[in-house]
This record gives structure tokens, sequence and C-alpha cells, in this order.
């Protein structure tokens, strides 16, 4: 045996943190660009190969080499809607013939007493229909105790029935879909071979129309999917919608379509999507063409290409209101040359820095793909899904909040309702993907500690320890068993499982100057980085999770209310500190394809982890489920 400790458990890695009421850190920059020898960090510190790729360690007995495990990140599922029930309404007990009709003050085209149907309601306890088991309970509720029928009479349908179906056959209006709430229409007309199927049906029609109506207010509240089991990254407590008093409200509201466009969402962000869908679907055919530019373009500002007039032509078709109403002079004095000269390379530079690329007027893949555009079909599935998906946020997303969009790698400071700063972020890597949740801001933490995640040091870091257990010593990092502080060559790498590393705060620190928490189950942290370069590509879906801010010390100074300077006087004292924020701010952490600007249109982004496609697989199952059965 050589003198070296042997450290053994059995438990997995776990990262540390400097203050145990943090959460741990999520991600590396720095330390995995040095593990995989990337030029990220080569670049900054040259000289470290030998550290990278270390010779295996002599003259130390090691335990036999177990086999390398792996931390596996959260999956995608098979989407499984919520399952149906029939609905099962008590058998009414029917009042005599000869009593008097009870005084409700309704007007005459409101059904106010049971004994108005009486025919039809002997039906009501056998209709077989079906729904989820929130929505039965509230039918079941409304009709017991004889209440009155609100959608048929012994003749047939109410006006406020067919008011009822022209409400829920609009409801793509709102990116819901109709077919889901679509209720087939008895036919009005006695059956002599069968007197009582127009009574029977009638019971049917009534029921299925309360149903439909209670799974409309209940979709467009809160969402006709529940994302959390869509994926192990969509993270939310599901609303709960009070669906108890809709029947009643239906019962008694003068106009039905307006009762159910109220409990549509109703903030700023929902409006402009609904709008936006409005006008797709009233755009001729040809409106949503796509602009063609020769596969391969590349114009740079100062040179010539006959590709110039589809790029304006792009612009005109994909840029804001605001972008070609700046630049117009450009726009209408172009006169179809291929000279790609100064003031037409400002109106490319203003067209990428719209869509969050860099605005250097260099025309490559980046910006062509941006400005081909996506077809008013590719936009509308977007529209749906983004009109769905803000269903899961709170209507009334708050007056100052943080705003982080993953598709199109950006973070806002919203403040008193209005954006007041935007920067780009680099989010996780589809493999290490960014999850989709909702937070508040407690603490800004300066001068951080990196304590390195667990699925970073068995996946990352394990294989390099094995081969030379005293790396870690060179990089300086801290390595430490039970709360005591070990060197990295006393550690069987091998055996040894339950060990804490963190860097200690630096300049090479891969969070670099600050972190901004809001401590959640993931372990998601907006920080700094060292690997600014980062923040120039166009794709930056390179992290392992958490969001690095291009900004860093603007966006701790607006959730902290103060100036970037007292920013600077914290992080220059070098000591590691956190300080609470004045008041706790809600972050939105949030995975939106479709999002409309500051100036209320809508842009476009490409679905980094594919993540559209997978709650239209949700939409599918869901209106299968809800389909009448044989």
């Amino acid at each position: 045996m050589t003198n070296y400790t042997k450290i053994a458990a059995t438990t997995a890695l776990a990262a540390i943190t400097a203050f145990s009421a943090l959460p741990p850190a999520a991600e590396a920059a720095t330390l995995l660009d040095l593990l995989r020898g990337g030029p990220g960090r080569s670049s900054e510190r040259p000289g470290l190969r030998s550290i990278i790729e270390p010779q295996a360690r002599g003259g130390l007995e090691m335990g036999d080499p177990e086999p390398l495990p792996k931390v596996a990140g959260p999956r995608y599922y098979t989407y499984k809607p919520e399952a149906t029930r029939a609905i099962a309404i008590k058998a009414p007990v029917l009042p005599s013939a000869t009593a008097a009709p009870a005084a409700t003050g309704l007007d005459a085209a409101t059904p106010s007493v049971a004994s108005d149907q009486p025919q039809v309601r002997r039906f009501l306890a056998d209709t077989g229909v079906r729904a989820t088991d929130e929505v039965a309970k509230a039918v079941e509720a409304y009709y017991a105790d004889n209440k009155p029928l609100i959608w048929v009479t012994e003749a047939g349908l109410t006006e406020r029935a067919r008011q009822s179906i022209a409400g829920l056959a609009a409801a793509d209006a709102v990116g819901l879909a109709p077919e889901d709430y679509a209720v087939p229409v008895p036919v009005e007309a006695a059956d002599p071979a069968d007197p009582d199927r127009l009574a029977r049906d009638l019971a049917r029609f009534e029921v299925t129309l309360s149903a439909k109506l209670l799974s409309y207010a209940a979709d467009t509240e809160r969402g006709r999917i529940d994302p959390n089991k869509i994926s192990g990254y969509h993270d939310f407590k599901r609303k709960s919608v009070n669906l108890k008093p809709v029947l009643n409200m239906l019962r008694l509201s003068p106009d039905v379509a307006a009762y159910l466009r109220s409990r549509d969402p109703d903030n700023a962000q929902f409006k402009a999507m609904a709008a936006e869908l409005a006008r797709l679907r009233a755009a001729d055919s040809q409106a949503g063409a796509r602009v063609e530019i020769a596969p391969g373009t590349l114009l740079k500002p100062g040179q010539s290409n006959a590709e110039l007039s589809n790029i304006l032509a792009a612009i005109k078709a994909e840029g804001s209101d605001a972008l070609k109403a700046e630049h117009a002079a450009a726009l209408a004095g172009y006169a179809g040359t291929p000279e790609y000269t100064p003031d037409l390379v400002a109106v490319v530079e203003a067209f990428q820095e719209e869509k969050g690329l860099k605005p250097d007027g260099v025309v490559g893949r980046a910006t062509i793909r941006a400005l081909t555009g996506h077809s008013n079909a590719e936009k509308i599935d977007k529209l749906i899904v983004a009109m769905e998906q803000i269903r899961w946020l709170p209507d009334d997303l708050g007056q100052r909040y943080v705003f982080i969009n993953q598709p199109s790698y950006t973070a806002y400071f919203v403040n008193e309702g209005r954006e007041q700063l935007a920067m780009r972020v680099v989010v996780g890597s589809k493999s290490n993907q960014t999850y989709f949740f909702q937070d508040q801001i407690e603490t800004v933490e300066f001068n951080p500690y990196w304590g390195v995640p667990k699925s970073i040091i068995v996946n990352e870091m394990l294989p390099k320890l094995r081969r030379d257990p005293s790396y870690l010593d060179r990089l300086g990092y801290e390595v430490s068993y039970g709360g005591r502080k070990v060197s990295s060559t006393q550690v069987d790498w091998n055996t040894t499982h339950s060990v804490d590393v963190r860097q200690p705060p630096g300049g090479d620190n891969a969070l670099g100057e600050l972190k901004i928490l809001f401590p959640n189950s993931h372990a998601i942290y907006m920080h700094d980085t060292p690997s600014k370069s980062f923040f120039q590509r166009d794709m930056r879906a390179l992290s392992h999770g958490c969001v690095r801010l291009a900004e860093p010390r603007v966006m701790a100074a607006a959730v902290m209310g103060t100036t970037t300077a007292e920013i600077a006087k914290q992080i220059a004292s070098g000591q590691n500190r956190a300080v609470q924020v004045p008041q706790k701010i809600p972050v939105y952490v949030s995975y939106f394809t479709a999002w409309p600007n500051k100036d209320g249109e809508i842009d476009y982004f490409e679905d980094v982890y594919d993540r559209d496609e997978a709650t239209r697989k949700a939409f599918k199952a869901t209106s299968d489920a809800r389909a009448p059965r044989g």
C-alpha cells in the first residue's frame, strides 16, 4: 500500500457551493473547454495541454477501475393525455305535472325550471358522454338536484346553444382546435318509429355541449396539454381552473361568445399573437411565399452580387415595420444594381440586429436563413404552439421581470411594463438543454465559487481524473470529502464516488464575476463567463444548461436596482459575497419560437431543441383522446 489516503464511498458525486443556502452550479465553461481541449480556453491560456492531456501517473496503487458511470439528463416522453370517464348524472326526481312553476326573473329565452323538459331530463343519466374527471365533476354538479337545462327544450336547440356552437367553432382564432369542441347537432324532428329518439338525442346534446364548453374554459385559461408530461425539461405548476360556476354563468350570460372570450388570456403578448394569427390566415397564398436566395450566397460590404435584389426583397418581407420605416430612403432608392453600398449595408445590419444575429453586414448562411424566413403555414404552426405555451405562464407577467427566450438567445429586463434592456445569452446545448420554467430572482453572488455539478464530474472529468488524479490540484480546484479538504491526488478516482469539487473565485472561474440566483431544483441560474467569444455566434445553444449573460453587470444592476458602478465595486473587492435583491423579481426561463418584440410585432426563431414538434405531438394525442368513441 502507498501513503496516499484512499477515500471510498457508495453515494453519487455531488457538487457543493460556497453557501449552503445557494443552489449548486449547473454547467462548465472554461473547465470543460480544458477537458475537451476546445479552443475557448486553450486560446486564452496557452500552454495548458500538458495538463489537459496528462501522462498516466506512475507509482500510485489504484483499486480496480469501476465502469464509468453516466449521469443522464431529462428525457422526452410519449405524451399521455388525461383519461376520460363517463359523466354520471343522477336520475332526476321529476316534479308533479300540476306543480306551479317557480318565478325566476329570467327572460323567456333562458330555461329556468327542471319541469320544462321532463322528457329530455329522463335521459340525462344515460347519455354515455365522456370527459376528463375535472369536467365530468363540474357537469355532474350542475345537473344535480334537477337544475335547469341550458341548451335544449322539448322541441329542439335554444338560441343560446347555437351561439355556443358558433363560439366553439371559432376556437382556432385563439390557437385552439375547433374539432376538440365539436358537438354533433341532433335532427330536431320527432321520429314516429321511435318516440323517445328526439328526447334521447337532445339529452346527449345537452350534456355534450356542457362538457365541451367546460373543456374550452379550462383549455383557454391554462392550455390544453400538461407541459410536465411533454418532457423532464418542462417544469410548471399546472394552473387550477374553477369550472364549477361556468355552466351557471353561461346560462345567465346575455352573450355566450363574449363570455367564452373573456376567459382567454388578456395580456399584450397573447393579443399580439392572436392578431398575427388572424393576419396570416387572411393573407393570400402568395403573401407567405418565401423569397429565394441562391444557395451558397456570400456577400460582404463593398462587394457586388446579383442576389442583392433578392436580399433586399426578403428584408421587405421579413423585416419589421419599424426597420423599414427607419431605412425607407435606402430601400426606396435601390435601383436593382448589384453594388452593396454603405446605405444598404446599414439596412442589412439593422435586419441582423433585429433577428439576434451579429450585425456585421455580412450576408452568409445564418443571415440567409433569417432572410428567407418561414412560410405562412410554418409561422401559424409556431404561433399555435406559442399561444399554448403562454397559457402555462401567469396571465399577468408583472410590471418588473426578467424574460429569457431560449430560441432567440436573448434575455430581457422589463421595468414598469416596458422593455428596459435586452442582451445576448448562451443557453444549454441540445444534449444539455435549459429547462422551461418560472421562478423568482433572490440573490446576486459576486466573485462566486463554482461548485462542479455531479453530471460534469461524472460525465466529463472522471476519465481524466482516472488517468491523472493530480490535475485538479494543478488547475487550482478545491477537492473535499466529508467537509474536509484533500488533495486531488489523495483520491482513488477508480473507486471513489463521494467527492465535492469547486473552483475558487478568480479570472478563470467558469462563472466569471457574478451569478444571479433564482433557487430551483434544476440548478439553473444566470452568470458571467470568461468565454466571451460565444456571444459573437448566431447559434448560442452551447452551455451545460445555465444562462450565460453577455452583459452580466448590466443585468445585475437592473435586478439590484442600482448602477453598474456599484456592481463594479462589489466585484473589485475580490470577496465572495451574496447579496439579496431588494425585492424578489419574477424570472421566466422560457421557450418560444414565436414571440412579440417591443414593438408588438412577432419574431420567429428556430426550434433549437425540437420542443415545438413534441408539443404538436401532444396536441394530436389530446385530440385523439377527446374524439368520440365508436
